[in-house]
C-alpha cells in the first residue's frame, strides 16, 4: 500500500490529467457534434464533483488548523489568509456553477452543451489562474503543522480513494478518440 502522500499525489495527477482533458475539449475545433461529448462532459463532472468535494472538505480543516495553530498577527500572515479565503470563496462560486451546468447537460442533453461548456470554460480558467499552492498560506502551514497535521487534514479513506479511481477510470473510458493520447 502506498504512503498517504504518494495517494494523495498520484490522486492530484489524475485531478490535473482531468483538468487537462477538459479543457483540451472546451478547446477542440474538431467536427464532434454534442451526443459525442456529452457523455464525457459528465463524467468529468461526476469525477470533479467528488474530488473538489473532498479537496474542499481539506481545505476547510487547513483554514481550521492555520487558524489555530499559525501565527496569524503578521500582515502577510492576514493577507494570506484573506487571500486564501477569497480563492477557497471563488472555487466554490465557480464550482456550484459549474455542477448546475453539468446537471442541466444529464436532465436536458445536447440542449445543455453551450452552458455547460461555458460554465466549463469558466471553472478551469479560475482553477488555472487561482488555485494549487500558493506561498503565503502553505509558508504559514509549513511553519505551524506537524507531520500528523498534514496527514489528518490531507486523510483519503479507503472507499474515497476508490470512489476517485472509480470515476477517474469512467472519465477515461469515456473520452473522445479526439482527444486520446499514445502516453
Amino acid at each position: 500500500m502506498s504512503s498517504l502522500r504518494e495517494r494523495i499525489a498520484e490522486e492530484r495527477g489524475r485531478l490535473k490529467s482531468v483538468r487537462l482533458l477538459l479543457s483540451a475539449a472546451l478547446e477542440d475545433d474538431s467536427a464532434q457534434d454534442g451526443a459525442d461529448r456529452t457523455g464525457f462532459y459528465i463524467a468529468v463532472g461526476d469525477y470533479l464533483e467528488a474530488a473538489m468535494e473532498r479537496l474542499h472538505r481539506q481545505d476547510v480543516r487547513m483554514t481550521a488548523l492555520l487558524e489555530e495553530k499559525a501565527d496569524l498577527s503578521t500582515p502577510e500572515a492576514q493577507q494570506a489568509m484573506s487571500e486564501l479565503a477569497e480563492r477557497l470563496a471563488g472555487n466554490q462560486h465557480y464550482l456550484d456553477r459549474y455542477l448546475e451546468a453539468k446537471r442541466a447537460l444529464e436532465s436536458d442533453g445536447t440542449a445543455a452543451i453551450e452552458q455547460y461548456e461555458s460554465a466549463a470554460t469558466d471553472y478551469t480558467r479560475y482553477i488555472v489562474n487561482n488555485m494549487g499552492h500558493h506561498a503565503g498560506s502553505v509558508d504559514l502551514a509549513r511553519a505551524a503543522f506537524s507531520a500528523e497535521d498534514w496527514a489528518d487534514m490531507a486523510f483519503v479513506s479507503d472507499s474515497e480513494a476508490e470512489l476517485e479511481q472509480r470515476l477517474f477510470d469512467a472519465v477515461t473510458a469515456a473520452t473522445p478518440e479526439s482527444l486520446q493520447t499514445d502516453r
